[in-house]
């Protein structure tokens, strides 16, 4: 395990109060966010409209992460598409802003295009060098422990949550011991991503929520 492990996230801490009224409602607000982003993450749907030889059909969707061509690339060709990485890096930025905003770690609305306060990176491996071609087709296995131990995390920052939630109604700030706990939480989901999903590392996701 690296401690300087490449995929890297932080999220600032709000060094004010933080706005009560959109915090109260943020199950609502983060609405209109999430569609957008489920809209480009993966979500499809069908629409048919009209009848007989007019019938009009209209599919919308999104194509989400790339996993499967990556690890074809890799596999086969010992390649990484600079473009493909892009596209995931800036769809994981966007999805972390609007996560941070669902947990109430920033009131400002997620940007689609601006990093705000959650700051996620990971370098452009060179594919011969930095990555094994037959790694990919086992990291999802490999990555087992992982899944069991975010279970338990994961349970631990939803209460959190509703203690910050509290927290901030009654005093505006989101106290910093819980903040690092989720901010943690977070970080390990996109170290586990960048290892078996999006395929940037070989490097194994550490045990540990801090950077």
């Amino acid at each position: 395990m690296n401690d300087d492990y490449p995929v890297t996230l932080s999220i600032e801490y709000p060094q004010r109060s933080l706005n009560r009224l959109t915090s109260a409602l943020r199950i609502f607000t983060v609405i209109p966010i999430a569609i957008v982003l489920g809209s480009i993450a993966g979500a499809s749907g069908q629409f048919s409209g009209g009848g007989g030889d007019r019938a009009t059909t209209v599919a919308v969707g999104g194509t989400g992460l790339l996993f499967l061509p990556p690890l074809l690339m890799i596999v086969f060709r010992q390649r990484y598409p600079r473009w493909w990485l892009d596209w995931n890096l800036q769809l994981l930025r966007f999805g972390n802003r609007v996560a941070a905003y669902m947990a109430l770690m920033d009131d400002r609305y997620p940007s689609t295009e601006d990093e705000q306060a959650v700051h996620l990176d990971f370098p452009y491996p060179d594919a011969k060098e930095d990555l094994n071609r037959w790694l990919p087709l086992v990291k999802w296995l490999l990555a087992i422990p992982h899944y069991v131990v975010l279970f338990f995390v994961d349970i631990g920052a939803f209460f959190i949550l509703i203690a910050a939630w509290f927290s901030i109604l009654f005093t505006g700030r989101y106290p910093r011991g819980m903040f690092d706990y989720v901010e943690g939480a977070i970080r390990w989901h996109n170290r586990l991503a960048g290892y078996a999903f999006i395929l940037v590392t070989d490097s194994y996701p550490p045990f540990r929520l801090r950077a």
